[in-house]
């Protein structure tokens, strides 16, 4: 496809046509099984500023990651300490507001999760929050406890986040916009 960047299209029955910018800097391009090409460069084109913004935000966390620097095991070791004194009094304060038990506690050092929560009350939290703002940790807390009253991700599991944290809106659009540069910055170069 001429149209500038690398792209790749995925074809299958669909009704419409969508595009993402990969973590590779590859363009996605999901198109319906019987769209011409035409069609679809012509959409490509159509999109080219929302494209080139996507773009801009793939380079800015690459700088951001460069600033910042890759985390060394030193690093990530005193952060999973710090995440074993804080996180512990963040859930037992939420959960007692929230109304919920939980079980176990576990730090952990990963690469793609800010949190979990098991069907037995097992909460599992990123050593990482604890470079993200206080409120946003907060917000991954909540998200896990209530998650102890919904396992799933519906409007009444939303309700519950909202009622104990109201602007949680805020928090989790920080941990889309920012999360993966911290992500990143464990995994180092590839």
């Amino acid at each position: 496809m001429a149209v500038g960047w690398k792209t790749e299209v995925q074809r299958s029955r669909r009704k419409t046509i969508s595009m993402s910018v990969g973590e590779d800097g590859v363009l996605h391009i999901k198109a319906p099984l019987t769209v011409p090409v035409k069609v679809i460069e012509d959409f490509i084109w159509e999109k080219q500023s929302w494209i080139e913004k996507q773009y801009k935000r793939l380079r800015d966390r690459e700088n951001e990651i460069e600033i910042q620097g890759y985390l060394s095991n030193e690093e990530i070791e005193t952060l999973a300490g710090m995440a074993k004194r804080v996180l512990p009094g963040r859930v037992a304060y939420f959960a007692e507001r929230i109304g919920v038990t939980y079980n176990r506690i576990t730090i952990r050092k990963q690469r793609s999760r800010w949190g979990s929560c098991s069907s037995n009350g097992n909460l599992n939290f990123n050593c990482l929050l604890m470079l993200a703002p206080s409120d946003v940790a907060d917000y991954v807390v909540v998200h896990e406890l209530c998650h102890r009253i919904e396992m799933n991700h519906s409007r009444r599991f939303w309700s519950l986040v909202e009622r104990e944290l109201p602007d949680y809106a805020k928090h989790r659009k920080w941990l889309k916009e920012n999360g993966d540069v911290l992500m990143r910055r464990m995994t180092g170069p590839e």
